[in-house]
């Protein structure tokens, strides 16, 4: 029997920014996911992806300004934020999140939807868009990839792998802080350890390093090497904006804009900002967000 576990919910009490009214999905039998949802019910959807180990929390700078343009969704992932939390490390993997947010885009009818996608947001985003095409219309990454095990991952990749494996108290604040050009107020640091009150509610956050596919015969290796061969065709608009501070994901931008068809002709950017770029740059990302819609649309 899997243990599955809730933040307490006044732990969300009172965090700096985020006063969004809670929103929950069952993605599986008894396992909610929780998301934000704000702006017009009839408006076009855009869908915002974290990634490790943030949360919702993340696009709280974003989602006021999109809100006013369009049905602005923003899921926590399972094992983050105020979704549920199974506290086995075994019971996370690379298709069950799939799995989980193909539930959620499923059960919520999302469709025509303009996806931003963020780290392992992106992983996930990525896999969705090639494998529910009918249901995307536009995409922008954003300090991401889809690995395929072929090139071989960026040491800083390797010794943060190895940081969420062996770190005593794994300070999901700090991560996030180090992910940044710019230090996070003790506020804002207390806001993304919220979900997280003790190590047991931990175990997603230290498994996606582990799950992030860096040898070719990984098989979620070769499942990302097929949506590859899908995005190599993928004629819809896409859009890259990354941080030129990100140790990790620098130069990844220039992979989809040689190999994606539909980033031909757009406005790519790079922003002054590290990993973390909602952190740093929300209002002007979403700002960008709804320029690229408006001239595509």
């Amino acid at each position: 029997m899997k243990k599955i576990i809730q933040t307490p919910e006044e732990r969300f009490n009172n965090l700096e920014g985020y006063a969004f009214k809670p929103n929950y999905l069952e993605v599986e039998s008894g396992i909610q996911m929780h998301y934000v949802e704000e702006g017009p019910a009839d408006g076009p959807v855009v869908l915002l992806l974290h990634g490790e180990p943030s949360w919702s929390y993340l696009y709280r700078k974003m989602i006021p300004k999109l809100s006013g343009k369009f049905r602005t969704i923003a899921p926590d992932l399972i094992g983050f934020g105020r979704s549920d939390k199974l506290i086995e490390k075994k019971e996370y993997s690379y298709q069950r999140h799939l799995d989980w947010l193909t539930a959620f885009i499923e059960k919520l009818d999302l469709k025509d939807i303009l996806l931003f996608c963020q780290d392992w947001g992106g992983l996930l985003g990525l896999r969705l868009i090639t494998q529910m095409e009918n249901r995307f219309s536009m995409v922008v990454a954003s300090n991401t990839g889809l690995p395929t095990g072929i090139v071989p991952m960026p040491e800083s990749f390797m010794r943060w792998r190895e940081y969420s494996q062996f770190s005593l108290g794994f300070d999901i604040g700090k991560v996030i802080d180090m992910g940044t050009i710019t230090s996070l107020s003790e506020s804002v640091l207390e806001a993304y350890n919220a979900p997280f009150p003790s190590e047991e509610y931990k175990a997603g956050a230290r498994m996606f390093p582990t799950l992030v596919p860096v040898d070719a015969d990984d098989p979620e290796a070769q499942k990302n090497g097929a949506a590859w061969g899908i995005l190599k065709t993928w004629n819809k608009p896409f859009l890259t904006i990354f941080g030129d501070e990100d140790t990790i994901m620098l130069g990844a931008e220039k992979i989809f804009q040689k190999l994606v068809p539909g980033t031909h002709g757009q406005d790519h950017k790079m922003l002054n900002a590290g990993h973390f770029i909602q952190e740093e740059k929300g209002e002007e990302l979403a700002e960008l967000i709804i320029e690229f819609y408006l001239k595509n649309k």
